[in-house]
């Protein structure tokens, strides 16, 4: 026997939440693996030129909720054995580590709010590097050793289908392909690169600001009832 009652519904409730927390742990898993790897974002954030990297605050921010979505896994699994179990001690365990978790999720979100801009700032800063680069190696006769940072900048351009800073910069640089001083810019690109690049993280912090308010909110939830249900266990009189 077990507990009875309104306590029993709890304790269905919270292995239902828990089993639904558990999932959203892996979608969060599998959105970061996927932001890891997706081919625009590895494409631009593994460039390089003259031993400087593009920046590395989105690729940290990913890691970080690759880490997130797999202790959600273990905690959701360690809520659920300890809801079907009524045991006390697992269930308390899971309630600290829901504080923590939550707490940390906090944080971060407080975090993400005040640097929400930094990613694609920091970004546009390297796209604008290497276009004055790329185009002060046009003039110079230098030959350079590795790549250049023309060829940089076009992969910059392939990946976003996009060309130059602003629409004079886009004008400058398609003229200078068609003069074949330059070939950079894809045929067939529809906006300028700070545009398409404020587009693409912004999409992509949007997307991790969702899932952290639908993990806030269940969390919220299983602090509830793994509370009520542990006092409902200590209360019962089958224990």
């Amino acid at each position: 026997m077990g507990v009875e009652g309104c306590t029993k519904c709890i304790k269905y409730l919270l292995f239902f939440f828990n089993f639904i927390f558990w999932l959203a742990g892996g979608v969060i898993l599998g959105v970061a693996l996927w932001l890891r790897h997706e081919p625009q974002t590895s494409n631009l954030l593994e460039l390089q030129l003259d031993g400087a990297h593009a920046p590395s605050t989105f690729y940290i921010s990913v890691h970080i909720l690759i880490a997130v979505g797999a202790v959600m896994m273990v905690v959701g699994f360690l809520g659920c054995y300890g809801a079907i179990q009524e045991s006390q001690c697992l269930l308390g365990t899971f309630f600290a580590c829901l504080v923590i978790l939550f707490a940390c999720e906090v944080a971060a979100g407080i975090w993400g709010f005040m640097h929400k801009d930094t990613v694609s700032t920091e970004m546009i800063h390297f796209y604008d590097t290497v276009y004055e680069k790329a185009f002060s190696e046009t003039v110079s006769t230098e030959q350079k050793e590795g790549p250049t940072a023309a060829n940089v900048l076009k992969v910059f351009h392939e990946t976003l289908r996009c060309c130059g800073k602003g629409q004079v910069t886009s004008i400058l640089t398609r003229f200078t392909d068609k003069l074949r001083l330059t070939d950079i810019c894809p045929s067939s690109e529809t906006s300028n690169c700070h545009t398409r690049i404020n587009e693409l993280f912004t999409d992509k912090i949007y997307l991790i600001g969702i899932a952290a308010l639908v993990v806030a909110v269940i969390m919220i939830f299983e602090m509830i009832f793994s509370m009520v249900l542990c006092c409902g266990i200590r209360n019962s009189p089958v224990y």
